[in-house]
């Protein structure tokens, strides 16, 4: 039996692998290492013990994608798959199975998930797998091909890492660390950055990001600890602006030949953030870590300056989303108007992009229009989840062109709230932000939008009027206030979600300095769009079940019976 190779265009439905790879995987587990010169380029570690690791490669020429899972301690089988948000109910697996006597491989029938076997089984269908030890990982498949760009002879490093933390034996930590560049540090370019994980730490490690601090401040203490700590000063919260950003079985970030992002220098802080995410399930104690990134940079700057751009909700709660919902969209726009007095004429290209919501987020996706017409996606992740969130540079550059309209949905799941969530910066708050990277850079920084209050407040009276209930609307009253006395019946939420398509919204197109660019930006009508992208849908097969033949028996000495 053959597991068929999947198309990248079914990116949801990616779960092959063939056999005779399979039989590598078996041979490798036996040996307790992976085969030598391994044309898998992309690696990360499955399971917090690093039991399992998983390495892959991707051809965009024969659409098809093909996974090494090495296993070490081989015990009576694992499974290995994909589903949609990390459970194995619905899971597309692979399974290598013993029933004590024969080894048996087939497969059932994206987090990827993972299970090991302790005990021979009889049959696929005999498996348990609620009584398995499971896990899943999050991981972006289908890295882009680029490119490596030419790199300046000049270049040089810098490593930003926490230094030796003594990490905390619990499921998550974010850790932040204040460090500072040295006095007099010239204005330069970054090229390029890559990560350093401690050995031994790989499956600890979840993602990193190196912020500057806010230029207002002359200098920031000194900080070492857990980012939630009360102990943490207060001013560190103005240090926010990424120079860098890594995810678990992310490699090197390259910025194109032609730009770099600008650091040092007057008028740029000296101070930066490090923020380490640290995923430890285990709640293993005593771990030591030093990890971080690799800053390259060059004093040679070059043509351009690449810039970093806010697109989508402005941080306020008049964009809420009711308890109890399953999909509900949001969506924030930068206009034709603020594009058309931001840009300049020649327009701007994206070439990466960071998408960014809190835990309720589920999908989110930025979409360029122009003349009333939706043209290509930004970046589009229908997969999303917040606990992994990375820099990816885009297959595609995108050119942005005064008068386009940037648009940004984010979809959220809040059924297991029974208030709204409202739009903010705490965590059980809700955000639907994409950090685009671009070049040349502008004086536009936030180009980002929300509901009008005024149209929001007639929706509080509307309610009050037609549910008979008392929905507080009294001047005094907060906008969370007013929605957490809302009734969440379906009329009430069907009204929200409609007000939100039509009434007009406030822009915010603001330079890096917070001030808007001159003009009138409330009472600000929906850009008109008359054409919109198909949503893409999966070409997969009518039936995806197991083969005729059954399960393969297999002689993991490198037989095939």
């Amino acid at each position: 039996m053959k597991v068929p190779s999947p198309s990248v265009r079914e990116a949801a439905s990616m779960y092959g692998t063939a056999v005779a790879i399979f039989l590598v995987i078996l041979v490798a587990a036996l040996q307790g290492s992976e085969p030598p010169e391994s044309p898998f380029p992309y690696r990360i570690p499955l399971d917090p013990e690093g039991t399992l690791e998983l390495s892959w490669n991707v051809s965009y020429v024969q659409e098809t994608i093909h996974f090494q899972l090495l296993v070490r301690e081989l015990k009576a089988g694992v499974l290995f798959g994909m589903s949609d948000r990390g459970e194995l109910e619905n899971a597309d697996l692979v399974v290598l199975w013993t029933d004590g006597d024969s080894a048996y491989f087939g497969d059932g029938t994206v987090h990827l998930v993972y299970g090991i076997l302790e005990e021979p089984f009889w049959s696929l269908e005999a498996i348990n797998t609620s009584a398995l030890h499971t896990g899943l990982q999050r991981v972006q498949l289908l890295k882009p091909n680029v490119s490596v760009p030419a790199l300046p002879a000049d270049m040089r490093t810098m490593e930003v890492r926490a230094p030796d933390v003594l990490v905390p034996g619990q499921e998550t930590t974010y850790w932040c660390y204040i460090t500072e560049l040295p006095d007099g540090f010239p204005r330069h370019h970054i090229v390029m950055y890559e990560p350093i994980v401690t050995e031994g730490n790989e499956a600890l490690v979840h993602h990193m990001e190196v912020f500057q601090c806010a230029t207002e401040f002359e200098s920031f203490p000194q900080f070492n600890g857990p980012c939630d700590s009360k102990m943490k000063p207060s001013r560190l919260n103005y240090c926010r602006h990424v120079l860098a950003a890594w995810a678990l079985g992310a490699k090197a970030f390259y910025y194109p030949e032609e730009a770099g992002l600008a650091f040092g220098g007057a008028g740029s802080s000296r101070f930066l953030r490090l923020e380490v995410h640290y995923h430890n399930p285990l709640k293993i104690e005593g771990r030591r870590d030093s990890s971080g990134i690799r800053l390259y940079y060059t004093a040679t700057l070059r043509r351009f300056d690449a810039g970093i751009m806010e697109l989508g909700l402005v941080y306020t709660p008049v964009m809420a989303i009711p308890p109890q919902e399953t999909a509900f969209v949001l969506t924030g726009y930068c206009t034709d108007k603020c594009t058309q007095l931001a840009l300049p004429p020649s327009g701007i290209h994206i070439f990466a992009s960071q998408l960014h919501t809190h835990l309720t987020g589920r999908k989110v996706v930025t979409v360029l229009a122009r003349d009333g017409r939706e043209r290509e996606v930004v970046n589009r992740d229908d997969h999303y989840s917040p606990h992994f969130q990375e820099i990816r540079m885009l297959k595609k550059v995108v050119s942005v062109h005064p008068g386009d309209v940037l648009i940004t949905s984010c979809t959220y799941n809040t059924e297991d709230r029974k208030l709204a969530t409202v739009g903010g910066f705490g965590i059980l708050e809700e955000m639907c932000v994409n950090y685009v990277h671009y070049y040349p850079q502008t004086q536009l920084e936030l180009c980002k939008s929300a509901v009008d209050p005024g149209f929001l407040q007639k929706y509080f009276h509307f309610v009050n009027r037609f549910n008979g209930e008392e929905v507080c609307t009294c001047p005094q009253a907060s906008v969370p206030e007013q929605f957490a006395t809302v009734p969440w019946n379906s009329f009430n939420r069907q009204v929200l979600s409609a007000l939100y398509g039509f009434a007009p919204i406030s822009m915010h197109c603001n330079k890096s300095s917070a001030v808007r660019f001159q003009g009138e930006w409330n009472l600000q009508p929906l850009p008109e769009i008359i054409s919109k992208l198909e949503e893409p849908t999966p070409q997969c097969p009518a039936s995806r079940g197991r083969s005729p033949a059954g399960p393969t028996v297999v002689d993991i000495g490198g037989g095939k019976g």
